[in-house]
């Protein structure tokens, strides 16, 4: 699966999850910051996550996904 197919996916995720446009999620895009996320929406994304790219994201992994890039950087090192 190439980055931008990757890159596809999370932003249809996030689009669906937090109610933007997929056009507007850039690599940039802070997931707490920007989309105003609490932890339990964090969560529930990264649940989202594992279930489309059958991965498994540990805890402490989750914590450091702050950014979209961040996100799809950690399923193109784990897929």
């Amino acid at each position: 699966m190439t980055r931008e197919e990757v890159v596809e996916k999370v932003a249809k995720i996030i689009s669906n999850h937090f109610d933007i446009e997929a056009e507007k999620v850039t690599d940039q895009l802070n997931i707490k910051d920007d989309l105003n996320a609490d932890s339990i929406s964090v969560m529930e994304f990264v649940l989202e996550l594992e279930d489309e790219f059958g991965t498994e994201i540990s805890d402490e992994d989750a914590e450091q996904i702050e950014t979209v890039g961040a996100a799809v950087d950690y399923i193109m090192n784990n897929l």
